[in-house]
């Protein structure tokens, strides 16, 4: 979908057609972007920079808290349009998914009429616009949709993915943020033709094995298959940083809010998820992931951010180098129905459950920024 959060507001408040409209935290305090439409993008401001530098860009810029509940009904009702047409839809997010329609075709036509089918629908249903990517894998179709914006509709034929890839910058390649793109620049690397022509041994020096992955896309391959989302076997969110840093209340405040994005996914979807994982990516692009089994699977948030915040500590700890990217996921993830046979549940954990739901009906009616969890995420203070 382009600019999903910031076009729903658009959409549903006419006013604001035309103006710098930014979804996000207050740029009072360390407020990120969570979407900007075109019109303020125009003065260079785009998702996950600080709402601070946005403002500066862009002082007329209108801010908006966003409305998680909302834009999730908006989704839900797109959703319903993608699985009329194939039941293999992998949701990314509330605004982006994959499809696989190689089995649809006698029912609906090829891929091409099948895309644009669905474009036309969403429009027509939601008064919303989504950028189309038609191509032999995922990648190169996520690639398709990204270049297209905004409305955009491209289709890679197989035989011409190498010919579509390969004038593009660096940056389209999935991961390759400021710090890589300077880093491959510094040895006169800046289109995915010039990177597909290094040694892989190269990249690998650079990128550890995130470097196969890179040289992998380039070359136009992704093996991955389309997981339907009844199928999912992990939830996870993470953040890469305009700026490398090692503030660790600061990385704190980030996970935090990962793990509260996390939990709310489960929660919405009646599951349960029994080992929780961070991952970490310092700025030499060396990542780690580590993990934690619960002694009994939750989606309660104070569960979650006790092993979550441990495992940052910990880690940050033994690697005293500052960090671009933080993550948090879970996964070995069950029926939300277990949880609810529970009878005798302790009161601690009926009270952090009670303190879920509140904040869940709160956020779905105010934004997700009408509360914040304070004490390093205790939410028991």
């Amino acid at each position: 979908m382009d600019a999903f959060y910031a076009s729903i507001e658009e959409r549903d408040r006419p006013e604001l057609c035309g103006k710098p409209v930014i979804v996000g935290g207050s740029p009072e305090g360390r407020g990120v972007v969570a979407a900007a439409n075109y019109k303020v993008r125009s003065f260079g401001v785009h998702s996950a920079m600080s709402s601070s530098k946005a403002q500066r860009l862009c002082p007329e810029a209108i801010f908006l808290p966003p409305r998680i509940g909302h834009y999730a009904e908006v989704s839900e009702q797109i959703h319903l349009i993608l699985k009329k047409y194939t039941p293999l839809v992998e949701p990314l997010s509330l605004d982006e998914a994959f499809l696989d329609a190689t089995h649809s075709e006698k029912l609906f036509g090829n891929s091409e009429e099948i895309g644009r089918q669905i474009k036309k629908e969403i429009m027509e249903e939601t008064r919303l616009c989504a950028s189309v990517g038609i191509a032999p894998n995922k990648f190169v179709a996520k690639v398709a949709s990204d270049v297209g914006k905004p409305d955009g509709f491209l289709v890679v034929k197989p035989e011409g993915v190498q010919a579509f890839l390969d004038p593009l910058p660096v940056r389209r390649l999935w991961g390759v943020g400021k710090a890589a793109d300077r880093l491959l620049s510094q040895r006169g690397i800046r289109t995915i033709y010039q990177l597909r022509k290094q040694p892989r041994g190269m990249l690998r020096d650079l990128f550890g094995k995130w470097g196969d992955q890179l040289c992998a896309f380039s070359h136009g391959r992704d093996e991955r298959t389309v997981i339907p989302d009844h199928q999912v076997k992990s939830i996870s969110n993470e953040t890469t940083f305009e700026k490398d840093f090692q503030d660790f209340d600061l990385l704190t405040s980030h996970l935090v809010a990962l793990t509260e994005q996390v939990a709310w996914r489960l929660r919405r979807q009646n599951l349960l998820a029994r080992t929780v994982e961070i991952k970490i990516r310092f700025a030499d692009f060396k990542t780690v992931t580590r993990s934690q089994t619960l002694p009994k699977a939750s989606h309660t948030t104070h569960d979650f951010l006790k092993v979550a915040i441990a495992l940052l500590k910990e880690n940050l700890s033994k690697r005293k180098r500052p960090v671009r990217l933080v993550g948090m996921g879970v996964s070995h993830l069950d029926s939300g129905e277990l949880l609810q046979g529970e009878l005798f549940l302790d009161e601690a954990r009926q009270k952090q459950q009670r303190i879920d739901a509140a904040t869940d009906l709160i956020r779905s009616k105010y934004g997700v920024s009408a509360l914040k969890r304070g004490g390093g995420g205790d939410s028991s203070k």
